[in-house]
């Protein structure tokens, strides 16, 4: 998966449920492909699959480098500072308006049969 020489990611079909059924991407589609993108840095490409990519790349370097200061420290900071309904409201609703403004998007740059080619329903 990793690598992309000859560009298959591109192509390929997807294996999310969601659009197979119905065409259409679900919240997280494209996010393996904009980290695979980001890995070979072209961050343009990597952020017009899913805007999330680069920043799970990070979040999971903060978080690998956050437990091992628990490790260390034998104190919580996940806990205290990442365990939060804010966060996860906040980035609820930021996921909802994201998938709403590329759903838009997605139907306008898209014909019907366009849509049908990417579900199972061809």
């Amino acid at each position: 998966m990793f690598n992309n020489h000859d560009d298959h990611l591109k192509n390929d079909q997807s294996l999310c449920p969601l659009k197979m059924l119905t065409g259409f991407p679900c919240p997280s589609c494209g996010i393996t492909k904009s980290i695979v993108y980001f890995y070979e840095g072209d961050i343009v490409k990597s952020i017009t699959y899913h805007i999330l990519g680069p920043a799970v790349v990070f979040f999971c370097l903060f978080i690998i480098g956050l437990l091992a200061i628990e490790l260390k420290t034998q104190k919580e900071y996940f806990n205290q500072y990442l365990y939060s309904r804010k966060l996860a409201y906040g980035l609820a609703i930021f996921l909802v308006v994201y998938h709403i403004i590329r759903l838009f998007y997605f139907v306008n740059e898209h014909s019907f049969q366009e849509i049908l080619k990417e579900s199972i329903w061809k």
